[in-house]
Order: C-alpha cells, then sequence, then structure tokens
C-alpha cells in the first residue's frame, strides 16, 4: 500500500499542500483528480470515494471546505488508505481545533512536518495525535470555535434574515434554457439534450411564502388536469435548500422561502430529440492548390415569431489561408486568423429564414510535403432566442404569501440560448 503522494485542495479543487513520497507522479494529478470528480459528481455514491484516471488513483475524503487526496501508481489497500485519511484529518484538528482553509494556510509549516512523520515513502507511520505531539512541538495557530446559538433560538430560516423591507415588492423570474446539440457530418443529430434553469431575483420585504406552478407533466396527471398547452417530463431535478422537498415529493407544489437577492431556485435536464433550432451547412470547393471557395447556408428552424439574437457562426477555415473575399445576403463576417475561422454576426434571425455566405480564400502555390492534415474542427454556433423555450415550459402561476398581504408584481421571462452547439463538416 505504498501512496505516491498527499495533496489537500480546496473546494474550488485549488492545490493548498502537497507532499510528495515516491516522485513518479506529478502535481498535475491534483488538477485531474478534481476534473474527474465533477464529471462523476452526480455518479458518486456509485463510484466511492476513488477516482481512477490513467492508471493513478485517487482516495479521498471530504472535511468541511477541503479535500484530503492520497494517489498512487500501485495496487493500494483502498480501505487502509481512507482510514489513514481520517486519522489524518483528527490530528490536524488536535493540533488546529478546526480543520479548514484557513487553518491549513495558517499552520503550513506544522502540516509539512506532520506530513513527513505520519508517512515515510509513502507508507503510514504514526497517526496518534498524542504520540506526534511528543516529536513536533512547533507551536500552532488555534481556531476560535465560535458557539453559534441553535437556529430555533434565532432564525429557523438560515438563508434569509428577519426584518428585510422594500418600498415596492418584486419577484423576478427567469427560465434559462441551454440547448447542447451536435451534429456528425452526415447531417444526423447523435447528441442533442435541454440543460435549464430558474433563476430567481426577489426583492421582497418579510418572510413571505413563494408557490411556484409549472406545467409538469406528473402534477397535471395527480389533478387529472388537462394543460391548455402541453406538459412536460422533467427530468434531474435539483432545488436551491430552500424549498420544501417534503411538499414537492407530495403534491409537485414547489413551496418556499426565498432568499433576498439572487439565486437559482431550480435546474433541470431533458434529454429528449431535440430539433435543431439554427441549421448550418457548408459546401467547400478546392480549385487546385491556389484557391478555395465555401458557401455556408443557415436555416432558422424555431416555430413562431421569435427572433434569434446575436448569432455568431464560427466556420473553421485552413490554417494558411488568406485575403478572404466575403458575401453576405445578411449580417458581418470577420476573418480571425488567429482562430483559424471565419465568424458571421448576425444581430437578428427571424423564424424560418435562410441566409447565405460566401467566401473564397487565397491559399499557398507551394505546400509542405510533410504538412499534417487540417484538423475536422467543427461549426460552432452561439444565439439566443429570447421569449422561447425549447422544452415548452411554462410557468403556470407565481404566488407571493406575507402576513402583511402586501401587493407583488411578478415578471416572467423565457431566454433560450445556444450552449455546446456544434455541426461537423464532410
Amino acid at each position: 500500500m505504498a501512496v505516491s503522494a498527499v495533496f489537500i485542495l480546496d473546494i474550488k479543487g485549488r492545490c493548498l499542500i502537497s507532499r510528495h513520497y515516491r516522485g513518479d507522479i506529478s502535481s498535475v494529478e491534483a488538477e485531474k483528480f478534481f476534473i474527474k470528480l465533477l464529471e462523476n459528481e452526480e455518479d458518486i455514491e456509485a463510484h466511492g470515494p476513488v477516482v481512477i484516471d490513467n492508471g493513478v488513483s485517487h482516495i479521498f475524503i471530504r472535511h468541511n471546505n477541503v479535500y484530503l487526496m492520497a494517489a498512487s501508481r500501485q495496487n493500494c489497500n483502498v480501505t487502509s488508505l481512507i482510514v489513514f485519511l481520517h486519522r489524518l484529518a483528527s490530528v490536524f484538528e488536535y493540533y488546529f481545533e478546526e480543520l479548514e482553509e484557513e487553518s491549513l494556510r495558517d499552520n503550513f509549516v506544522v502540516v509539512y512536518e506532520l506530513l513527513d512523520e505520519m508517512m515515510d515513502f509513502g507508507y503510514p507511520q504514526y497517526t496518534e495525535a498524542t504520540i506526534l505531539s511528543k516529536f513536533i512541538k512547533t507551536d500552532a495557530y488555534k481556531m476560535e470555535v465560535i458557539q453559534r446559538p441553535p437556529m430555533a433560538v434565532t432564525n429557523a430560516v438560515s438563508w434569509r434574515n428577519e426584518g428585510i423591507y422594500y418600498k415596492k415588492n418584486e419577484v423576478f423570474l427567469d427560465v434559462i434554457e441551454s440547448v447542447n446539440i451536435l451534429i456528425n457530418s452526415n447531417r444526423q443529430v447523435i447528441r442533442s439534450e435541454v440543460v435549464g434553469a430558474l433563476k430567481m431575483r426577489t426583492c421582497l420585504s418579510g418572510m413571505p411564502e413563494c408557490k411556484l406552478g409549472l406545467n409538469d407533466r406528473v402534477l397535471m396527471d395527480a389533478q387529472d388536469r388537462t394543460p391548455k398547452g402541453k406538459s412536460i417530463d422533467l427530468e434531474d431535478i435539483r432545488f436551491h435548500q430552500c424549498v420544501r422537498l417534503a411538499r414537492f415529493e407530495n403534491d409537485r407544489t414547489i413551496s418556499f422561502i426565498p432568499p433576498d437577492g439572487s439565486f437559482d431556485l431550480m435546474t433541470y435536464r431533458l434529454s429528449s430529440q431535440v430539433k435543431p433550432l439554427i441549421w448550418v451547412e457548408a459546401q467547400i470547393e478546392r480549385h487546385a492548390r491556389s484557391r478555395m471557395e465555401m458557401l455556408v447556408k443557415a436555416r432558422s428552424q424555431f416555430r413562431g415569431r421569435s427572433n434569434a439574437t446575436d448569432v455568431h457562426i464560427k466556420i473553421p477555415v485552413p490554417s494558411d489561408a488568406t485575403k478572404p473575399i466575403v458575401r453576405t445576403t445578411t449580417g458581418i463576417a470577420t476573418y480571425a486568423p488567429e482562430q483559424d475561422s471565419l465568424i458571421w454576426k448576425i444581430r437578428s434571425f427571424p423564424s424560418d429564414k435562410e441566409y447565405m455566405l460566401g467566401v473564397e480564400f487565397k491559399l499557398p502555390s507551394v505546400a509542405y510535403e510533410d504538412g499534417t492534415p487540417d484538423k475536422k474542427i467543427p461549426i460552432r454556433v452561439k444565439f439566443e432566442i429570447p421569449y422561447y423555450t425549447v422544452s415548452g415550459i411554462q410557468v403556470r402561476h407565481l404566488k407571493v404569501i406575507e402576513k402583511s398581504a402586501y401587493q407583488t408584481l411578478p415578471w416572467v421571462r423565457y431566454i433560450t440560448m445556444a450552449g455546446e452547439y456544434e455541426i461537423r463538416m464532410q
């Protein structure tokens, strides 16, 4: 059970302290571990406290706002390493009172001394704090532990203060959906999903009770109601801590006392097949090795009277292309040689419209014999469509109830934007 290194990271994955014992891994492993941890965040219960990447095992625990992580290239005993990390956390608490990012920064000299004594060439040694205190007598800065009164004695709602007052009581709710689409070179959609978020900004007095109703299919079926529009199936729902989860599980009612200011009330995902909102295709014609012509067609495929705004279509071009001659039916095309791209900007793109862009590039007449072929970089599209949602989600009602019975102005806005929106070229 030889450990290659021990890393201590903050809550954002930044390495605070590292101690290498065998010299067979680099400090980049800490960054790789955190990236892998974020990728598997939803399945952390299935994977357990182990992250494996490129032959390196990362065994970790979380304590307050820090991660304690041991990395090893060998087939190690995971259970023993988890016990060691918990013992390490206990020793730190013995020396610093509280194990937090602040206490580690204030005592990094003591931390390194403890890591050297508790492990030798990757093998655990002394893990008892009372024994270690006989060897390591360096003065440590101990954090003052503030005894806070029980929540019930003060405010039962930890995310909102009492006594908030606004002359004008308002609630702003933004329903924002990001569309992730990947289209292959055969013009087939191989990946599509919608990631949504309900973002709120509240300017409300007192301790208001808010109730939000959506066109959720489960709710409609439970109430035996037929919605005026279509109902939707929400997946992977995540709520802010203010939402009463028991109430939602019982009758699908979203009831909460909101924090003051801006916060994300809910996030969700829809993995159903999504029709590309803006379709882009490119035809390329090469003339010997000295000239290349490209014809790009962009077509809007969303319904209604909505307009896509701030449309950016990033078209890859050869790295050795020069002197572009551009013709467009609308918008402005700018050549960005530092990105090997042509960026087509369209301020407003109505529904059921098609625009075209033609460009001609000069190419070097002589090519390197050992030159590497150009990478097949996809076309990337960015846009926003106000007052429109792909999923069809609708806010049926937003009620605010407060004991003073003041009048509230609710504002609801819908926005759809491009997330990872890529179209591969032939």
